[in-house]
C-alpha cells in the first residue's frame, strides 16, 4: 500500500505538490511492473524517495542546466525538475524502457523544463557545459567522479545524493579526487527538521 502523504510534501513542494502527488501515484501503480521500483518501496515511497530527493532542490543554481545521470525512475531528476521549474534539467539514462517512463511523465506531468536523453554519463558528448550534475543510488563516488565531472563546466558542481557512509565513499575516491581536480568535497546534509533522517549530499567544485 503506498504511504500516505506526509505533511512535509506541502512545505517542500509548496505551491507545486500537485505536480508531485501525480508523478508518485504513477510511480506507485506502474513503477514494479514496469522495473522501476522494487516490490518493497510503496509503503516509503514518499518519505525514501520523493521527499529524501526534494530536499535537496535548493542547492542548484537559479537559470542553470543540471545533468542527472542515471535518472531510472526519475529520482531525483524528475522531482528536482518538478521543485525547481527554474532549472534546466538533462536526464541521462540508458535503458530504453526508463527512458519511454521519462518521456511519458515529462509529457503527462508538463514539464517543459526537462530533456530526457539515452545515453550512458559516459557517452556524453557535448563537453564540459552544464552547470552541475546530479545522481541517486548510481554507484560509488570513486566510480562516479570520472562519469559525472566531464560534464561540468569550469567553476561547476557535483551534487550527488549519497547514504549514511558518504564520508567514508569520499576517503575512498581519494585518487579520483585528484585525478579530477575536485576542491571543496564535504559532506552537507539537507532536510534536517523537514524529514525524519536528512539527505546526505556530496558537494564537490569542478575545475
Amino acid at each position: 500500500m503506498l504511504e500516505r502523504e506526509p505533511d512535509a510534501a506541502g512545505e517542500v513542494f509548496g505551491e507545486r505538490v500537485g505536480l508531485a502527488r501525480q508523478f508518485t501515484t504513477a510511480l506507485a501503480q506502474h513503477g514494479e511492473e514496469r522495473g522501476l521500483i522494487g516490490p518493497l518501496e510503496l509503503p516509503r515511497l514518499w518519505t525514501r524517495h520523493i521527499l529524501n530527493s526534494a530536499v535537496a532542490a535548493p542547492l542548484f543554481p537559479t537559470g542553470g542546466r543540471v545533468g542527472d545521470v542515471g535518472s531510472g525512475a526519475g529520482l531525483p531528476g524528475l522531482v528536482l525538475a518538478i521543485s525547481r521549474p527554474d532549472v534546466h534539467w538533462v536526464l541521462i539514462e540508458p535503458m530504453e524502457r526508463r527512458v519511454t517512463w521519462l518521456k511519458e511523465q515529462v509529457a503527462e506531468l508538463g514539464l517543459n523544463n526537462v530533456e530526457v536523453l539515452r545515453a550512458r554519463g559516459e557517452d556524453w558528448t557535448q563537453g564540459s557545459i552544464l552547470d552541475a550534475v546530479t545522481a541517486r543510488a548510481v554507484s560509488s563516488l570513486k566510480t562516479l567522479i570520472p562519469l559525472t565531472a566531464p560534464l561540468v563546466r569550469n567553476g561547476g558542481e557535483l551534487i550527488l545524493l549519497k547514504g549514511s557512509n558518504a564520508t567514508n565513499e569520499i576517503a575512498a575516491a581519494a585518487k579520483q579526487i585528484r585525478s579530477f581536480r575536485l576542491s571543496n568535497v564535504r559532506v552537507e546534509p539537507v532536510g534536517d527538521g523537514v524529514i525524519s533522517e536528512p539527505t546526505r549530499v556530496i558537494r564537490a567544485t569542478v575545475r
